[in-house]
Order: C-alpha cells, then structure tokens, then sequence
C-alpha cells in the first residue's frame, strides 16, 4: 500500500528521472549552421635570471694539530636562463679580519683566535673571491642547474686553542 506521501516523492523521482533522460547533453550537440573561429595568443616573456644554492663546507669535527694540509669540497649550483653569461663570486666571509686572499675562522667560544683557510676555483690553485672579471667563477646559463666545486684548503699553521672555529662565506651570482 502506497501512503499519498510516499507517492508523491516516488512520482517526483521518476519524473526527474525522466527530465534527465530526456535532456540532451551540451557536448552531444551537433549543428550545421555553420560556424566562425577566432584565436588567442597564449604568452610567456623569460627574463635574464639565476639562482644559486649552496652547501656547507666542513673541514671536520675532530681536527687536531694543524701541521699538514686539510683539503676537502663542496658544491654549489648555478641555475641561469639559457644563454645568460654569470659569474660567481665568493665574499671574505665573517671571520674577524677575514679579506678574499687571506680568509679566516673565528672561534665561536669567548677565545679570539683564528684559523687560516683558502677557497679555490680548482684543487689548490686559483683563489675564489668576489671581485668581477678577476677572480670570480664565469659560466653561461643552459637553463639548467650547473653545478660548481669549491675546493678549500686549511694550511698547515700554528695550531690555536681548541674550540669550534667559522665563517660564513656569501656566495653570489651576477648576470
């Protein structure tokens, strides 16, 4: 037995059931009038730019008497448009005193001593500083990340206190 309300939503739902099916679907439309197009233009201007990313270098946790030579690397990565010439420099850092040619590490406790170390464009030759066209990095851009080793080297000197020595060198791309 079918109450009055039960049979007034039944017949609401199968009427729209019906409307849906009876509904033609926008995409499924053809016609033959004829028809007109115009176009759009899709743009994108590209710029001269770069980025760079770089990690850290660490000559080790556990260095004891500095009477040899401690080299090690790291990389950075140059990433310019296609065709855009760069040049990388590296600044002095933030040891105290620290310049291009003569970089230092500060110790990070209450002593003021300081250990020398250099930063190369290649293993223990060129020196990487920052100034243009002289002792700077040069590349040209593939659009792509290019990635660049810093070679440093900790020359063998008087050995100061023990304590945890750094700089914070600021690496730069010009384009």
């Amino acid at each position: 037995m079918i109450t009055r309300k039960n049979g007034r939503a039944a017949l609401a739902a199968a009427m729209a059931t019906t409307l849906l099916a009876a509904a033609p679907m926008a995409d499924a439309v053809t016609y033959s009038n004829g028809s007109k197009t115009a176009n759009f233009d899709v743009t994108l201007k590209i710029i001269a730019d770069c980025t760079i990313a770089t990690q850290p270098l660490d000559f080790g946790q556990s260095q004891g008497v500095l009477a040899n030579t401690v080299s090690v690397n790291t990389t950075l990565s140059v990433t310019c448009t296609n065709t855009t010439p760069y040049n990388v420099g590296l600044n002095a850092g933030t040891g105290t005193g620290s310049t291009t040619a003569a970089r230092v590490m500060s110790g990070t406790g209450a002593n003021t001593s300081t250990v020398a170390y250099n930063l190369f464009q290649a293993a223990g030759a060129t020196n990487w500083g920052n100034t243009q066209g002289t002792d700077t990095r040069s590349g040209t851009g593939s659009g792509t990340a290019q990635t660049l080793t810093v070679y440093g080297a900790i020359p063998a000197q008087a050995t100061p206190q023990p304590d945890t020595y750094k700089s914070t060198i600021t690496a730069t791309v010009y384009f």
